[in-house]
């Protein structure tokens, strides 16, 4: 009689697809894991691969076959959030003033920004978390930086060229934080409200002058005051003549 050993079959490989799955599995609840922990308090730089793993209900060794650290693990799941963030957002750039303009009377969204506000909010306990007050103050900056590169040279098309300096810089940074102020906002309040009326709102929040709230708007000719203000000599002291207050309307 043959050994027992050489009559069992041999078990079968595991095929890709099958670690495919089970791997994509393992991110998945590892990534959930991570955002119950920073959702309950924990703070990201406290969280040990230990207690990662117990919340996911996987092992140590599972971890370590993907991560060499929890850094390694949340620089990864960063870089992949942010990887579909700069995909969408170049669709939101591809837009023009006119479209904008259209967009805003008709009370449609910017094309591109429901589905960007979509992916947020699919991925909200992650992201939210991240955002959050336990979780990486880098990540709401490493999300600017990539809306700012994103969006700066649709921006700067058909603007005057004497506002191209210092002014739109400015201007260029006030737009994405305030952008930015709006969703971190969101996340605060419970993702409440649709991404398409999250949309709606951010399509026209930035063409909405302080003014414009009370009756009183203010009509402002930026190209000519960002041309009078670059040619203020701003290194020296301000003086009671200085021509700040003068006509702008150019």
């Amino acid at each position: 009689m043959a050994p027992v050993a050489t009559m069992r079959a041999a078990a079968p490989p595991l095929t890709v697809a099958k670690l495919d799955r089970r791997s994509a599995r393992s991110q998945r609840l590892l990534r959930a894991a991570l955002a119950g922990l920073i959702n309950t308090g924990e703070d990201l730089t406290r969280i040990t691969v230990a207690s990662l793993t117990e919340h996911a209900g996987l092992t140590r060794r599972t971890f370590y076959t993907h991560y060499q650290d929890i850094s390694d693990f949340v620089e990864q799941t960063e870089a992949g959030i942010l990887a579909e963030i700069r995909r969408r957002l170049a669709a939101l750039a591809a837009t023009d003033l006119e479209g904008l303009y259209e967009n805003i009377d008709d009370l449609e969204p910017a094309p591109g920004s429901v589905e960007l506000l979509a992916y947020l909010k699919e991925n909200g306990a992650l992201i939210g978390a991240l955002l959050g007050p336990c979780g990486d103050p880098a990540f709401g900056q490493r999300i600017m930086a990539i809306a700012r590169e994103t969006v700066a040279s649709r921006m700067k098309t058909g603007i005057f060229p004497g506002v191209l300096g210092t002014f739109f810089d400015y201007y260029l940074s006030y737009v994405v934080a305030a952008e930015m102020g709006i969703i971190v906002r969101w996340f605060e309040t419970g993702l409440a409200e649709s991404p398409e009326t999250m949309a709606r709102i951010m399509t026209v929040v930035a063409f909405v002058r302080p003014g414009d709230l009370y009756g009183k708007p203010i009509d402002i000719n930026v190209p000519a005051y960002g041309m009078k203000l670059l040619g203020l000599n701003l290194q020296g002291p301000a003086s009671d003549d200085t021509p700040i207050k003068e006509d702008i309307d150019g």
